[in-house]
């Protein structure tokens, strides 16, 4: 039988708690492996907010706010997924309105809050760190190269770094069997747990790439804008990211549906780092990957449709 060329199937998702979301188009489903071993899948509409707008279609413009509703799905999948594992006792229905009300306050702080560690993180802190070396090095394309370099390396550890805890861990294998299903549709294999299993757990169009991308394209950019004052500096990291993420987002749009010498050499970056984000999952992992593609995603007319277009 003769092999089906890879073709780009649209849909995505990411690790959650013992699960996974995955997004096709308007609608979304989140499966978890709860406590007594059954698989529970929730499907939604990814409908409201940012979804429909017609800023997410305008190409150098949509990057951000792909990101932007990205987060705040994901914020909601796992939300959704640690309802599963809540071990309180049952409560009347006006407690859990309560609770859940209270629960989207703390995740819209915790959440507002992760993004300014992030950002203090990693934007402000590599200049800084950069900027006490001003006083042996005087090269400003140097400088500018060793605040890129400062930034990357600081991601990547703590990217290693939290994966020596045993829950991330998990997450990242679940993050794994998420590609390895997407990978095993798109190169045109039935969604079963053998097809899935020996699929690659690398993915060209993964967060993790995305991210890597995010910093690469910020060191070229601010290889080229100087500017002397200090909180000018400062600030057109911020006003930039919008721009950096821009960009990012359609080199890995573009990577992740085509194939070639270059655009694989350029995309080795992102695969390489996501040996470290993705870990091989088990067959139950892999199992709760396939139910939450089922359930938003018809793969097997999409393999249809692949087997027709390359027929002509």
């Amino acid at each position: 039988m003769a092999k089906v060329k890879r073709c780009f199937s649209g849909i995505g998702g990411q690790a959650v708690l013992e699960g996974i979301m995955m997004k096709n188009q308007d609608k979304y489903a989140v499966a978890v492996r709860k406590p007594n071993g059954e698989i529970a899948v929730e499907v939604k509409e990814a409908s409201g907010g940012l979804s429909n707008s017609v800023l997410k279609k305008i190409p150098f413009i949509r990057g951000v706010f792909v990101l932007i509703d990205s987060l705040v799905l994901g914020i909601r999948s796992l939300n959704m997924s640690a309802e599963y594992f809540d071990e309180e006792e049952p409560r009347e229905d006006g407690q859990k309105t309560a609770k859940k009300a209270a629960d989207n306050l703390w995740s819209v702080f915790t959440t507002m809050l992760a993004i300014a560690i992030a950002l203090a993180v990693f934007v402000v802190l590599p200049y800084y760190l950069a900027e006490f070396l001003n006083t042996w090095i005087r090269n400003d394309s140097l400088m500018a190269l060793i605040e890129g370099l400062l930034r990357v390396v600081i991601f990547v550890a703590y990217v290693a770094g939290i994966s020596l805890m045993k829950d991330i861990r998990r997450v990242y294998m679940y993050h794994g069997a998420e590609h390895k299903c997407i990978n095993c549709i798109e190169n045109g294999l039935s969604l079963n747990v053998t097809n899935v299993m020996k699929s690659s757990r690398q993915h060209k169009r993964c967060g993790t790439s995305f991210m890597l991308y995010v910093m690469i394209i910020s060191i070229i950019i601010f290889f080229f804008i100087r500017v002397d004052m200090v909180w000018l500096r400062v600030l057109l990291r911020f006003v930039m990211i919008p721009v950096v993420a821009g960009l990012s987002y359609e080199f890995i749009r573009f990577a992740g549906s085509h194939e070639g010498p270059v655009i694989n050499a350029l995309s080795a970056a992102g695969l390489w780092l996501q040996g470290l984000t993705t870990k091989e999952p088990d067959e139950s992992m892999a199992e709760v990957a396939i139910a939450a593609v089922n359930a938003v995603f018809d793969w097997k007319a999409f393999q249809e449709e692949m087997k027709k277009d390359q027929a002509e």
